[in-house]
């Protein structure tokens, strides 16, 4: 595999622009100490870290302020392109879920259906279900006055009922589309696939899901005895985009669907390209429909108007106010996208600078497993600077050129995305916002929050990074 990687950054070398290799490593180097600097130090904004962390790059390197600059902003467009459009209806959907009571339909007909010995792994079934289409934030403030109320009707202790939940919401914030940490990742490789990635992401994100938050949280609630907090209102009802009361709540089945039906288009198409490779993009109409309802843009599209019509119909609610949950859902991810996009000029310079090249040499040098490389540099960044959004597009932007000089298949790319997705989570401490997120909304001290949640994270990194590890020993790299 390594003299593969070699082999495939030679290339790279021979087809990107000659710059000194010493002077490139360095400029890559300071670039990231720089991005690291500003973030944690200088508390600038991720987003105009980045365009200064390629500008050291590209001007470090000799490649010359014009065509960084360039390079960025073209990079920057066709990410927004891809990423934004997917990021944008990933927003929408969440909050039509939220607005029409679907998410409320489903933790309320879960827990109804189970016993109080099985309520962890049934918060953990809720958190990975509402972890899908939602983002953490979004998904964290839907479901905490769920924890807060089900600790206080079933007695149990809060970790055991919130660190399954948080552990199902937190590996599908890493591994899976239509989440903007994977994505992001995604569009830094050529031969990356939605479909695909999601086949692999599910599985493991599952399994660690359902290992690591119910098992864990025995341990949790003895390090961390509490209860409830007592000043938390969980009695507030749910509200449209208007501010109107919305009592009405959607079937289970229906509800579950809503959230499920991206992943069923694009899982769909991803099956029908495995099985059948040879008419996979052909023009026949079925394999046309198949590729054109697998798109993940198309798929979301579908998801978010379907869910408008058939969850507003059962709830009641009118065309205008499902129509305005859209539009309040698009301004808390605008620094988001703005993020990603930025993320993606950055990788933009990398390639640009030929710096899979001296990847390519360090890890055939090294004879490290390109998904551990991954993990430890994203892992390395997340730890730094407290995002993994960061931390997810520095690492596919550095590892971008070397996979796609090397012709890395879908699966192995889609292990490799849900390897940087594992190590961006790693360690949340107290430069992350969800640590204190967390802190604040359990009333929990600084130390119980680091036994609990920081402990978690590192769980959910590792036991994801171990599942890719296997997975890829059946996955062809090439």
């Amino acid at each position: 595999m390594n003299t593969m990687i070699l082999a495939a950054a030679n290339t790279a070398a021979d087809t990107a622009v000659h710059l000194n290799g010493t002077q490139l490593g360095i400029s890559v180097v300071a670039s990231i100490v720089v991005l690291i600097l500003l973030v944690t130090v200088a508390k600038l904004h991720p987003f105009v870290s980045l365009l200064i962390s390629a500008l050291v790059v590209g001007i470090g390197s000799g490649y010359g302020p014009v065509a960084t600059v360039e390079s960025f902003s073209d990079t920057f467009g066709s990410t927004m392109a891809s990423v934004g459009i997917l990021v944008g209806l990933g927003a929408m959907l969440g909050r039509v879920l939220m607005d029409t009571g679907a998410a409320d339909s489903i933790v309320d007909t879960l827990l109804a259906k189970t016993s109080v010995k099985m309520i962890p792994w049934t918060m953990a079934l809720i958190g990975a279900l509402i972890g899908l289409p939602m983002f953490f934030e979004v998904g964290l403030v839907v479901l905490v006055p769920v924890i807060i109320l089900i600790t206080r009707r079933s007695k149990l202790p809060l970790m055991r009922v919130a660190i399954p939940t948080l552990a199902g919401l937190s590996v599908m914030h890493a591994c899976m589309p239509p989440q903007p940490g994977p994505l992001a990742a995604l569009s830094c490789f050529k031969n990356g696939s939605v479909g695909v990635t999601m086949m692999f992401g599910l599985p493991i994100a599952v399994i660690t899901a359902a290992l690591v938050g119910p098992l864990f949280s025995k341990f949790a609630a003895k390090w961390v005895p509490v209860g409830a907090p007592e000043n938390f209102e969980t009695s507030k009802g749910r509200v449209d985009a208007d501010g109107n009361p919305v009592t009405a709540k959607p079937p289970f089945a229906l509800s579950v669907l809503c959230i499920l039906m991206p992943a069923i288009l694009m899982l769909g198409n991803a099956i029908f390209e495995i099985a059948a490779p040879d008419q996979a993009g052909s023009d026949a109409l079925y394999a046309q429909v198949f590729a054109f309802f697998g798109k993940p843009a198309i798929a979301l599209a579908v998801a978010v108007v379907f869910a408008m019509l058939v969850l507003g119909r059962a709830t009641h609610m009118t065309w205008k106010a499902v129509n305005d949950s859209l539009k309040a859902a698009l301004p808390p991810i605008a620094g988001i996208l703005l993020i990603v996009g930025a993320g993606g000029g950055y990788k933009g310079v990398l390639v640009d600078t030929g710096i899979g090249d001296i990847i390519g040499r360090f890890v055939e040098s090294s004879s490290i497993s390109i998904f551990l490389v991954a993990w430890l540099i994203a892992a390395f960044v997340r730890v730094a600077t407290g995002s993994a959004t960061v931390a997810i597009i520095t690492t596919a932007g550095i590892l971008g050129p070397v996979v796609d000089q090397m012709g890395v298949t879908a699966p192995a790319i889609a292990l490799l995305v849900i390897a940087i997705g594992a190590g961006s989570v790693f360690l949340s401490h107290v430069n992350d916002a969800g640590f204190w997120l967390i802190k604040e909304y359990f009333g929990l001290e600084v130390g119980e929050t680091f036994k609990t949640w920081t402990v978690l994270e590192c769980l959910l990194s590792l036991v994801v990074l171990a599942l890719v590890m296997i997975a890829s020993i059946f996955v062809p790299l090439v």
